[in-house]
């Protein structure tokens, strides 16, 4: 049985003018958070699922006013629906995966089969042939670049690691953090590589130094800034870090 395209979506408000949308037909580990963030000038939409059932024909939120969508990271579950949107901005190191999606480089040939979801998306999808849409970047970020939305100033963390291109977005105002996949409240995916893996370990000490308040991860519920300075500390004693350099 197939789900009705009317209940793909799920959609609640987080406060702080962020509004959390999911799929809750993926099975969890799979399944990404799309978050929407209102701004006087403009939205912003980090990440923006798997792209199986359209986000702009229902979910009227992120239709109402001008909005960057911004790309976490290039793997299927987060850039499925980046190409419905005007205004997209990824990092540098992975805008290329974004102009030109193939089932190898966004991992969906490795991980989409039936058996991530509870219930099946409507037809005509099929997994066997499920694709990312390509989605050319209107803007390439690069680590402390600023998206703006005129009353909100959200800095970009590059955080390699889990992709090349991985970014955390941060507001220092309100320290508020969107972390992509380099860290939630869940089991960590790392790339490799012997590279990717001193990458991770930079890109946690990094985060570990911001004053958070609340984390909004790419999978997984949102946590407090005493949970996520929990999770990297313990997470880089596993690497036999400690705490991390300069940090008590």
């Amino acid at each position: 049985m197939r789900a009705k395209p009317e209940d793909w979506w799920r959609v609640r408000a987080m406060g702080d003018g962020v509004t959390h949308i999911d799929e809750p037909h993926v099975r969890e580990f799979y399944r990404c958070n799309v978050w929407h963030v209102r701004g006087r000038d403009s939205d912003m939409l980090v990440d923006s699922g798997m792209g199986v059932v359209s986000l702009r024909a229902y979910v009227p939120l992120v239709t109402e006013r001008p909005l960057q969508a911004v790309a976490s990271h290039t793997h299927f579950d987060h850039v499925g629906l980046h190409h419905e949107f005007p205004c997209r901005l990824c990092h540098a190191a992975e805008a290329h995966l974004l102009r030109a999606p193939t089932r190898e480089n966004t991992f969906a040939d490795k991980y989409v089969t039936d058996a991530i979801f509870t219930q099946l998306p409507p037809e005509p999808y099929r997994s066997e042939t499920y694709t990312v849409q390509a989605a050319p970047v209107q803007r390439l970020l690069w680590d402390g670049d600023i998206v703006d939305l005129g009353d909100r100033r959200f800095e970009v963390i590059h955080t390699p690691g889990h992709s090349p291109g991985g970014i955390a977005l941060w507001e220092a105002a309100t320290g508020v953090l969107f972390s992509g996949d380099i860290v939630y409240d869940g089991e960590l995916i790392e790339g490799t590589s012997d590279l990717e893996r001193w990458q991770y370990i930079a890109s946690m000490e990094r985060l570990l130094r911001l004053p958070v308040r609340v984390v909004h991860g790419g999978h997984f519920p949102s946590y407090s800034g005493e949970r996520h300075h929990k999770i990297i500390r313990a997470w880089l004693q596993g690497k036999g870090r400690g705490d991390g350099p300069g940090l008590s």
